[in-house]
């Protein structure tokens, strides 16, 4: 269940990307099996763990926003929630 990383997929996230998948219009990423350390954290490409914090800085930032000017229960930050999820799971966190 490890990848390597020429198996690995790297996905860019915009948010016409992202919308794009709740449109019906795209697919979401495929995810992967990836390396994790015995915290079950997944390993980046420096063999270091990475940090949930910090992965996904794209969606993690429009769904930040969203939620800040809209609330968490609007459909617009909903949807955002879910495809920082998604771009998480495709970086190797389980979430």
């Amino acid at each position: 269940d490890v990848c390597t990383q020429t198996e690995r997929v790297n996905y860019t996230f915009s948010a016409a990307k992202i919308m794009s998948w709740f449109s019906g219009k795209s697919k979401q990423p495929a995810q992967e099996a990836c390396a994790v350390d015995a915290s079950g954290a997944p390993i980046g490409p420096d063999g270091k763990p990475k940090r949930i914090c910090c992965t996904c800085p794209d969606t993690k930032k429009l769904r930040d926003a969203c939620i800040a000017e809209r609330g968490e229960e609007h459909p617009y930050c909903v949807a955002l929630i879910e495809a920082h999820k998604a771009c998480l799971r495709a970086e190797g966190f389980k979430v």
